[in-house]
């Protein structure tokens, strides 16, 4: 199915106003711009997004890493939180970044029965990103839809943009993130059978086979709420391959506080809160276990006050 015809099938019932992006995260600088659609589409028009499912990098630069902040599931409902009337949802194709920036504006009055379209600080539509926001006034004038550029939101004098919350995140800065996102990063998974060995020494965990594609934080051991069955639940959460038993498979593992139960098999989330230390290599398995009892306890402690 072409672009085109991925768009035709979308029938909005009346005029809308558009902005289009990755929207990954869906964070305070995404919310900042969406707050401005919604203002913009008042009663009368449609607040909609046309979003991409991949990050386009991925195509245009092949085996680039995807480091996704949310699931596609997760997207569309924060899309919809923001009050957004109407999500296109669209894979990013080879075929799709031949699209001109005049052929993108067609396709969009055409099928969605554009009549405002709202561009981001770093917006640019169609094949070699010609279609900036003086490319797209003029493709305005000539199809009937106005163009608004919003300007970024920042924080320390800093754009707030994806690209800065996977480097916290890649730095271990969970906090750091979840001021940039508007919420704490969140790992989705479910929860498979693992080698038992936290069982073993007093601590069993889950064991989180995640989302594909989802960005993890850096290694290491932190403060995080585990969701099961809607609940929050205290958690220890290390990521890491486990090097004081010479293992090289990355994992998520969840120590949950205070619980008991089968969770095979069931989907789990995790919040990360703060990072309370970074992977070590310890000389005995006592030594471990004594280092996981304080961790617990510093986890603990980063999340009493919620």
């Amino acid at each position: 199915m072409t672009f085109s015809q991925r768009l035709a099938a979308l029938t909005p019932p009346r005029d809308t106003v558009v902005t289009v992006g990755v929207f990954d995260g869906v964070h305070q600088g995404h919310r900042h711009l969406l707050r401005r659609l919604v203002e913009l589409a008042g009663a009368e028009l449609i607040p909609a997004v046309v979003t991409f499912t991949n990050r386009p990098v991925t195509v245009l630069r092949p085996g680039t890493p995807a480091h996704y902040l949310v699931t596609p599931e997760q997207k569309a409902a924060l899309l919809h939180e923001c009050g957004i009337g109407l999500v296109a949802a669209l894979e990013f194709t080879a075929e799709l970044s031949r699209v001109t920036a005049g052929e993108f504006a067609e396709l969009l009055c055409r099928h969605m029965r554009m009549k405002g379209l709202v561009l981001g600080p770093d917006s640019a539509l169609g094949q070699n990103r010609e279609g900036d926001a003086a490319f797209m006034r003029e493709a305005g004038r000539r199809l009937g839809f106005w163009v608004e550029s919003v300007a970024p939101l920042e924080e320390e004098s800093r754009p707030v943009q994806s690209r800065g919350i996977r480097e916290a995140l890649l730095g271990g800065q969970v906090d750091a993130a979840a001021r940039l996102l508007g919420r704490r990063h969140c790992l989705t998974g479910t929860v498979v059978l693992g080698d038992q060995r936290g069982r073993e020494l007093g601590f069993p965990t889950a064991n989180l086979e995640v989302y594909p594609d989802l960005l993890w934080p850096a290694d290491g051991i932190y403060a995080s709420w585990a969701i099961v069955d809607g609940v929050r639940r205290p958690a220890a959460t290390s990521i890491g391959v486990r090097p004081t038993f010479g293992l090289t498979q990355r994992l998520v593992e969840i120590y949950i506080m205070d619980f008991s139960g089968d969770l095979y098999g069931q989907t789990l989330g995790v919040e990360f809160v703060r990072k309370v230390r970074g992977q070590e290599v310890f000389d005995s398995v006592e030594a471990l276990v004594a280092q996981i009892d304080r961790d617990v306890a510093d986890c603990r402690a980063a999340l009493a006050g919620g």
